[in-house]
């Protein structure tokens, strides 16, 4: 998907294909599919911090966010500024913080 082109990194259906694969693949897809709310939430729960890549209006998404840090609280530093101050938002991010 990496050397695919701009394209069919556009392209739907091969952007949800890769990212099945490998969620951070988001970082790849086009703008428009990291602003598209299922493409973002399937690569969010296999991978929290492909929030990242996600767009802003995605990353101040109260479900979109609660998804991420629900998989990885790191993904918390990627959340707008708004959903960092967000009381749940910041308690699910504790439940799920990993002490390694």
């Amino acid at each position: 998907f990496r050397l695919a082109s701009p394209n069919l990194q556009g392209d739907r259906e091969v952007v949800l294909k890769a990212i099945c694969q490998q969620g951070s693949m988001l970082e790849l897809a086009s703008e428009t599919l990291r602003g598209d709310r299922e493409v973002a939430l399937a690569a969010i729960r296999l991978y929290g911090p492909t929030l990242e890549y996600a767009s802003e209006t995605l990353r101040n998404d109260r479900e979109v966010v609660l998804q991420a840090v629900q998989s990885d609280s790191s993904s918390l530093q990627f959340a707008s500024v708004d959903l960092k101050a967000d009381r749940e938002v910041v308690m699910k991010a504790i439940q799920h913080q990993h002490w390694w």
